[in-house]
């Protein structure tokens, strides 16, 4: 699990997008702490409806519909989690995490060729920052774009090699490429790292089929197991 900051609060998040949430005074605008505090004990309506409030009292507050938004994510509402992000990015929110948690969103509703934009601008913003670099590598893969997912990938787990689902990623990345070597190096490294860590020890399995014929077409239908 991922820890993600919203001022003093402390939430965790799955680790398979490395969203974070934040915001205050780097932002030049703090937001209403009590909505914040819903939001930090997970309590999405309450956080939403108090956030509403909020933006009915001050409807240039563009931290509070970044806030919104991610709140309406959490509840499974996409199409308003984008729309308050793009109100909060017209309101001059200039925040990497808001543009990486767009991508994250518009990757959730399938929009890939704009969750890459948007992913390469969070990776821009803030280069040292793997989660950015993760999620590029992600949509590159499901789009097909190889190598630059795997360029995507090694950077991120250079800045922060503790990443087991950075290192099954980059394993599917290679065995798509037809690079069963170094996938099978890859995914062996990590079952021996992390035995509990499950989807590397079925990728070797479906590696093995492969190799051995018993699983045929295209590498990226061969089922290699993603992160968890």
């Amino acid at each position: 699990m991922t820890t993600v900051t919203i001022a003093a609060i402390t939430l965790q998040w799955p680790a398979i997008s490395f969203a974070r949430l934040s915001g205050g005074p780097s932002d030049n605008q703090v937001c209403d702490p009590l909505a914040d505090y819903y939001l930090g004990m997970e309590d999405y309506p309450r956080a939403i409806r108090q956030h509403q409030i909020v933006i009915e009292r001050h409807h240039d507050e563009a931290l509070a519909y970044y806030h919104l938004g991610f709140a309406y994510g959490m509840i499974g509402d996409h199409q308003r989690e984008l729309d308050d992000y793009q109100k909060a990015i017209a309101l001059g929110l200039n925040n990497w995490e808001l543009f990486l948690n767009l991508g994250l969103a518009y990757m959730e509703a399938g929009r890939l060729d704009s969750a890459r934009a948007v992913l390469r601008m969070a990776a821009l913003m803030a280069p040292s920052q793997p989660q950015s670099h993760y999620n590029l590598a992600l949509v590159y893969e499901r789009q097909g774009m190889l190598e630059k997912a795997e360029q995507e990938m090694l950077l991120s787990l250079r800045l922060d090699p503790n990443q087991n689902d950075a290192r099954n990623e980059l394993g599917v990345i290679y065995a798509e490429e037809g690079d069963y070597e170094r996938a099978h190096r890859e995914w062996a490294d990590l079952a021996a790292s992390n035995p509990s860590y499950t989807p590397s020890r079925a990728n070797l399995a479906i590696l093995k089929r492969v190799e051995q014929g018993e699983i045929k077409g295209p590498p990226r239908l061969r089922g290699f197991a993603q992160a968890q």
